[in-house]
Parts: C-alpha cells; sequence; structure tokens
C-alpha cells in the first residue's frame, strides 16, 4: 500500500438525536487501499457512523470526506464513490440475481454495457454466474450476501462499506469474503471499511482498527499499535477497553427509520 493519502477523513462528527447525543467528536483517518475495522459493543455508534460516511445521515457537527469530497456539501459525488452494505439489506426476491444488479446499475446511471460486464465480473468472481436467470427467493444466505456484494461493487467504488457482513456466513463463505477483502485492497487499491462483531476476521483481515465505546473512539491504530508490544489478543483488549460503565444501559443507535 504505497499510496497512504486518506481515502475518508471525518473531523469533529457529532450526531445528536434530540437531546441524545449518538456520536461524540469521531476523528478518523483511513487510508487508500487499506482495510479498516470499526469495532464496539452493541449500542457504541458504529451504524451511526456508518450511516454518516454513506451518507444516510447527516452530521449535526464536524465534516465527512470521502475520496477527497465533502459528503455534506457534495453529497450525489461522495455517494458515488461508496459502495454500502448495510446490517440489514433489503433485496427484492421476486427479480432474478441478474435483474437486480440491472436495476442497481441502473440507479448508478451507468450504461447498459457496463453493467451487464460489471455484473458478469462480479458474478463471475462469487461463482455466482450459473444463478443469474435464478429468482433471489432461491438464493441462500450466503449467496444473497454475494450478490450484494456483486451489487454494492458493481459501480466500481472507491470505498466499500460493511456493517456486519459476516453474520449468516458459514465457514466457507465467510472464509471466501476475508479473501475478497484483503484482495480487494491488495490488487485494486480498494479501501475497506467493515464493522463486526467478530474479533478473529478483524485479526485476519484489518490493517487497521478503531474501538468506540458510548460514541467515542476510545483507541485506534494498528494490531501491533493496540498491543503495544505484548502477545495480547485483540479480544482482551476489546473488553478492557469498553467493561467501563459495562452494567449500564447501552447507548442506542440511530432509530432505524432514518
Amino acid at each position: 500500500m504505497s499510496d497512504r493519502r486518506p481515502a475518508l477523513e471525518l473531523e469533529g462528527v457529532c450526531k445528536r438525536f434530540g437531546a441524545f447525543e449518538a456520536v461524540r467528536g469521531i476523528d478518523l483517518r483511513v487510508g487508500r487501499g487499506e482495510v479498516f475495522g470499526f469495532l464496539g459493543p452493541n449500542g457504541a455508534g458504529k451504524t451511526t457512523t456508518l450511516r454518516m460516511i454513506t451518507g444516510l445521515l447527516r452530521p449535526t457537527t464536524g465534516s465527512v470526506r470521502v475520496a477527497g469530497i465533502d459528503a455534506v456539501r457534495q453529497p450525489i459525488e461522495a455517494k458515488r464513490r461508496i459502495g454500502f452494505i448495510s446490517d440489514r439489506p433489503f433485496l427484492y426476491e421476486k427479480l432474478t440475481g441478474g435483474e437486480f444488479l440491472r436495476f442497481v446499475g441502473g440507479l448508478w446511471g451507468m450504461t447498459p454495457s457496463d453493467i451487464e460486464s460489471g455484473a458478469r465480473r462480479w458474478m463471475e468472481r462469487f461463482d455466482m454466474l450459473g444463478w443469474v436467470g435464478e429468482p433471489i427467493e432461491a438464493y441462500s444466505h450466503g449467496m444473497r450476501q454475494r450478490l450484494l456484494l456483486c451489487s454494492a461493487l458493481l459501480h466500481a467504488p472507491d470505498i466499500l462499506v460493511m456493517d456486519e457482513p459476516m453474520v449468516g456466513l458459514d465457514p466457507r463463505g465467510a472464509s471466501r469474503l476475508k479473501q475478497v477483502v484483503r484482495e480487494l485492497a491488495e490488487t485494486q487499491q480498494m479501501t475497506v471499511v467493515l464493522s463486526t462483531h467478530t474479533l478473529d476476521v478483524v485479526e485476519q483481515v484489518c490493517d487497521t482498527v478503531a474501538i468506540i465505546h458510548r460514541g467515542r473512539i476510545v483507541t485506534s491504530g494498528t494490531l501491533d499499535r493496540l498491543r503495544q508490544g505484548q502477545s495480547r489478543r485483540l479480544e482482551e483488549i476489546f473488553l478492557e477497553l469498553t467493561e467501563q460503565d459495562a452494567d449500564a444501559p447501552a447507548t442506542e443507535e440511530a432509530p432505524r427509520g432514518d
């Protein structure tokens, strides 16, 4: 990863819902071609932060820059640079996989030829070509996850954002996803931001990590930096940094309707 210029920058980002402050002054810099892991307990503010990065929520204060583009002042252009897989994705189950990708490509304003070539490229990469003409309702959970990846990568984004992408995947599916994430970063210099509770996945694929607790980042950096020269597992560090007020009510994430 020779190009370390930030692909994603957050400065002083806060998000309030009335008197409730869900995210409290987050600063982040993620480099091009970097795999970044975003960790935190339930209700820590991870999903709210990811929604601000992807433009689904507007920060109350602070700035978000995607590939150098101000996501508040130029939201459409910033969104074009991002592929997003949410923690609760929606698929039109009566469509075939190919029809769904054509629908997504149309939303991005892609030409029919670019949609077809992109769809074939990613469906082939994820061993899905034989299912292009089958309805999504016939897909297994793992196949749906792969289709979502195809749709997120279809418009060639600079940044791929995934919220809990490993949920429900069997070991083979999880291994495939980890391999793809590393390939995207190393061969295409794509920046990957993923939120997950699966700490061993972070240890295996992430270059840098941030741990968020009660709306604030409590530590960030490489795994070596977090371990401080000791042979500690990420789980130990995570539990140590998030055990404060562990018995207090969790901070709520943004309402699902936002």
